[in-house]
């Protein structure tokens, strides 16, 4: 890269899509019921403070089934973690998801907008633990001795994490990808427009077009796997990394 050359800010978002390829299954049936239970009944607030087992229960299923040997990074994952290692500060990556698949491709920076599977909360305190096990009501948390502990997930209702700092760089983005999202959940759903408003080239990576694709300045589709590194070596190349 030529001195005068200097590396565009990149801010990446990625959804479930881009899990989909790891052996992560849907906890959703075709009829988009979990136990007969809608996955909203099971993931917000009210739900957790009428049927607390319930909810214990639900997140109890996907940390365990996040574990499983056959649940590992794909390439996409893989891509993205080579490109934090040539850009450095200058990306920024952003999920939705709350698995770790980011973090075990080898990213070190990774916003969780929507929280972690494998973290409790004390839902006084607000402190954070790392928790690979299941918990539930009975569960006496480590900061207060309490039975307090919550999953440490971003329901429907609660504002998701970092958006301070996530807009705060989508301010300051040359570049914005989306990759495995559908551009139906807000407020990510909007953070396209909000990078277009401030002068970003806008990309969608997706299997099939999301709802908001007409916003996208350019677009990918096909397996996160496969796309997704195709166009990190492609950046990487473009700035002689």
């Amino acid at each position: 890269m030529s001195a005068n050359q200097s590396l565009p800010n990149i801010v990446i978002l990625t959804g479930a899509g881009i899990s989909a390829e790891s052996g992560l299954k849907t906890f959703r049936d075709n009829d988009g019921l979990w136990e007969n239970h809608s996955v909203e009944e099971v993931a917000t607030p009210e739900a957790f403070e009428q049927n607390p087992s319930l909810v214990y229960r639900f997140y109890n299923a996907r940390r365990a089934q996040l574990q499983e040997d056959d649940v590992v990074p794909n390439a996409a994952h893989l891509a993205l973690a080579k490109l934090e290692k040539a850009f450095g500060h200058k990306m920024m990556l952003v999920t939705q998801n709350v698995d770790d698949l980011h973090e075990r491709g080898g990213s070190e920076s990774v916003y969780h907008m929507h929280g972690k599977l494998l973290s409790a909360r004390c839902a006084i305190s607000q402190q954070t633990f790392d928790w690979r096990e299941s918990f539930d009501h009975t569960t006496q948390c480590p900061c207060c001795k309490r039975v307090t502990l919550r999953p440490d997930i971003v329901w429907f209702g609660e504002i998701p994490m970092y958006m301070e700092e996530i807009y705060d760089a989508l301010s300051q983005a040359d570049m914005f990808i989306a990759i495995g999202t559908s551009g139906n959940v807000y407020p990510a759903a909007g953070f396209v427009q909000i990078a277009k408003e401030n002068g970003a080239h806008t990309i969608e990576a997706n299997l099939e077009p999301g709802v908001s694709n007409a916003l996208f300045d350019e677009s990918f589709t096909g397996p996160a796997s496969r796309i997704v590194p195709q166009w990190v070596d492609e950046l990487i190349s473009k700035y002689a990394l």
